[in-house]
């Protein structure tokens, strides 16, 4: 399963994981910056963007497909389902991390008995319903839902939706697969057993993954810095680059 990915700059390899029915394209702009100082990695997941041939499975297919395209030690950064996908690749191909950035990151997405740091299961479903009769206006609303009221993000709205329309969207199948993955997926055992060093990014007005999710990570990893930023939400890596750029230097050098 040969996934696509595009390469930027040169230096350190750092490998960008997109979110649940994005794609790479999500990180423009921000990809662009970071590349002035490390090889940067846009892989597209399986059966999202320009990897749509690739089937979505199961997170460790994700996770085995994504190793099979990266560098061995990595800054591998996730966002939301990326994250999950950069947590169990960190325990399952421990040479191609040599750190991790988890950006609006869980290690479980819904709620259980257990886990208050999730959302429910029906939110979820929803998203996929809207998703797969419109999944333009639907990742255009997501956008905007998680960018309301942030200074200055308007800008940064227009060019990341415009990006968005630069590739395909998630088949229905990854949409199906992925919803399963998001309702299934619990990294919360692993994630004492990272060894690496860790930086956890959340937008203190997260509503899709709380930010006590981030809080969780940064007190279970061995090696977090943790960073939670007051006026982000979902996309803090669009609403506030530069800090987001700043922290993942000072971070990773």
């Amino acid at each position: 399963m040969k996934l696509h990915v595009e390469r930027l700059g040169a230096g350190a390899p750092a490998v960008l994981l997109h979110g649940w029915g994005f794609h790479s394209a999500v990180w423009d702009g921000f990809a662009t910056e970071l590349s002035a100082d490390r090889c940067v990695y846009l892989v597209d997941l399986p059966g999202h963007g320009h990897s749509r041939v690739a089937p979505l499975r199961t997170l460790d297919d994700a996770v085995d497909a994504v190793a099979s395209v990266i560098p061995d030690q990595s800054l591998v950064c996730g966002w939301s389902l990326g994250s999950l996908v950069a947590q169990r690749l960190a325990c399952r191909h421990p040479g191609k991390a040599r750190a991790l950035v988890l950006v609006g990151a869980t290690p479980r997405f819904v709620t259980d008995d257990g886990w208050e740091h999730g959302i429910e299961a029906g939110i979820l479903e929803q998203f996929a319903v809207d998703l797969r009769g419109d999944p333009e206006g639907t990742l255009r609303r997501f956008v905007r839902l998680n960018t309301f009221d942030v200074p200055g993000a308007r800008p940064a709205i227009r060019t990341l939706i415009e990006s968005l329309r630069s590739r395909p969207f998630a088949d229905e199948g990854a949409l199906e697969r992925g919803l399963d993955i998001l309702r299934g997926s619990d990294c919360r055992a692993e994630a004492p057993s990272m060894r690496i060093p860790a930086l956890v990014i959340h937008g203190r007005r997260d509503r899709i993954v709380p930010p006590g999710a981030g809080r969780w990570l940064a007190r279970q990893i061995p090696r977090s810095t943790h960073l939670e930023l007051a006026d982000s939400s979902h996309l803090p890596f669009v609403t506030d680059r530069n800090a987001v750029l700043r922290a993942m230097r000072q971070f990773h050098g």
